[in-house]
């Protein structure tokens, strides 16, 4: 496995667990979707340079719009969540409330 691939899985791995483990806080889990988003979209466009293939791929653009459409939603909720609630803990929010 080359360096490139290791640094790939290592930083997808480490934003998952941080999304498992460290749930307090809505921004800190919209990093961590934010972070596992760019090193997938880093490996898909690195993956034509490491295969030595001349064709260039529609895929990373729409995974970086995808992204973009996530973050913007993510957001908004948070500033939703934080004006109807008062704070981001994510210990606050209760689905059966709604």
């Amino acid at each position: 496995m080359s360096p490139l691939h290791l640094s790939f899985y290592s930083a997808f791995t480490l934003s998952s667990l941080g999304l498992a483990f460290h749930r307090t806080h809505l921004i800190s889990a919209l990093l961590c979707l934010e972070s596992m988003m760019l090193s997938m979209y880093i490996a898909l466009t690195m993956w034509p340079i490491q295969t030595q293939t001349s064709s260039t791929t529609l895929v990373p653009i729409l995974m970086l719009s995808f992204s973009a459409c996530e973050a913007g939603t993510g957001l908004a909720l948070l500033v939703a969540s934080t004006r109807t609630h008062g704070s981001d803990h994510l210990h606050n929010f209760n689905l059966l409330k709604c």
